[in-house]
């Protein structure tokens, strides 16, 4: 019996497939340096009267801990080995590279069954220390190229450049070498600046370099001069100069060769002749770039004239003059009217003396008029016969 017993624990120890096959859960686990890591089986534990009477583990070919109702286990993993014996799952602890390998286990039952699995640990040191240098953060659009390398700790590093939140990948003018490690972009443009970081991930760990920040210049382009096209005499002239640069660029004002203002975006003046118009030129400089680029704007002096009066406009007119001349006519005819109407005078009037009351009582027949009466009133204050 006792010869038997060996005879199944050798044939379990050096082949591992007397009967049953995968009895481990994972083919693969991924493990740090100084962590821990649990080789579990599909067992569960079994009901009383049916027990796990045998488990043997392997590294290799080395038999790490067997359980034949006791541990036996093999030194150097006394202090961070623990079996399970209700499954014959197995942790091992303090992990270092050493440990990486092929994991085997044979697992025999009170009833006489047999199971057997196997998987592979891999053993990682943890990222850590990312960091990227660059070979000039300060580039120039289609001249300047740029080399960033990524440089990190831990075993099996996969590096990923982002700009921003996007990843870079490589094209034309972009090209990942060294396993990733470096980036190079030639001939940058506009479009390549912003924040660099270097990721850096292994199956245990990631770590993120601090950022670094490309800044490209370009430009000067898309000048542009916003104001009027002509403008009334002693009215102020305003014109704008735009363009898209960075650094900012500089501007210079001309009208037609005769340079007028520099280092103004703004051009502001008091129109008082037509000389003042003319082609305005702004030129704009990029001192870091060496590049510049103008734009012409052309301005015309004008006199505003009153608004002519047209036909509906001179129809008015006439017809306003009619109604004023109508009604001085009008009034006229009222005045000289009301100052011929006649005027009795009654008979007891005494104003001119007995003489002229007498002829007047007899020609009660005959109109007098304001006027003759304002006459005899004027003879030096003597009646006069009315002819």
């Amino acid at each position: 019996m006792n010869l038997l017993f060996l005879l199944c624990v050798l044939c379990l120890t050096f082949t591992g497939l007397c009967e049953g096959a995968g009895v481990l859960v994972d083919d693969l686990l991924n493990a740090p340096v100084g962590g821990k890591v649990l080789f579990t089986t599909k067992l569960t534990p079994q009901e009383p009267h049916v027990t796990v009477q045998i488990v043997i583990w392997n590294f290799g070919t080395l038999n790490i801990i067997t359980f034949t109702g006791s541990n036996i286990t093999t030194p150097g993993y006394e202090d961070r080995i623990t079996l399970f014996i209700s499954s014959g799952s197995l942790e091992l602890r303090k992990l270092s590279l050493d440990d990486s390998g092929d994991y085997s286990v044979s697992i025999i039952s009170s009833g006489g069954e047999s199971q057997t699995g196997s998987t592979t640990l891999r053993i990682y040191e943890p990222i850590s220390n990312v960091m990227i240098t660059t070979s000039s953060p300060d580039l120039v659009e289609f001249i300047s190229s740029v080399h960033l390398s990524c440089s990190s700790s831990g075993s099996s590093p996969s590096f990923h450049w982002l700009n921003g939140s996007s990843e870079v990948t490589a094209s034309d003018r972009v090209q990942i070498t060294d396993g990733g490690s470096n980036l190079t972009i030639f001939n940058v443009t506009r479009y390549d600046q912003g924040t660099f970081r270097c990721r850096v991930v292994n199956p245990v760990s990631n770590g993120t370099s601090d950022p670094v920040f490309l800044s490209v210049s370009y430009g000067p382009g898309r000048v542009q001069i916003t104001g009027p096209r002509e403008i009334d005499v002693k009215h102020t002239l305003t014109l704008t100069c735009s363009a898209e640069s960075t650094p900012s660029a500089s501007y210079t004002w001309f009208l037609n060769t005769t340079e007028i203002l520099s280092d103004s975006a703004v051009f502001t003046k008091e129109v008082t002749e037509f000389s003042d118009g003319g082609s305005y030129t702004c030129t704009a400089t990029n001192n870091v770039t060496g590049r510049r680029s103008t734009a012409v704007h052309a301005l015309s002096v004008i006199v505003k004239q009153p608004p002519s009066c047209n036909s509906g406009c001179i129809a008015g007119i006439t017809i306003a003059c009619c109604v004023v001349v109508g009604l001085c006519a009008s009034g006229l005819y009222f005045v000289c009217r009301r100052r011929k109407q006649p005027i009795n005078l009654s008979h007891g009037d005494t104003r001119t003396g007995g003489g002229i009351q007498n002829s007047v009582a007899s020609s009660s027949n005959q109109d007098v008029t304001y006027e003759n009466i304002d006459f005899l009133q004027k003879q030096d204050g003597k009646p006069v016969q009315l002819e």
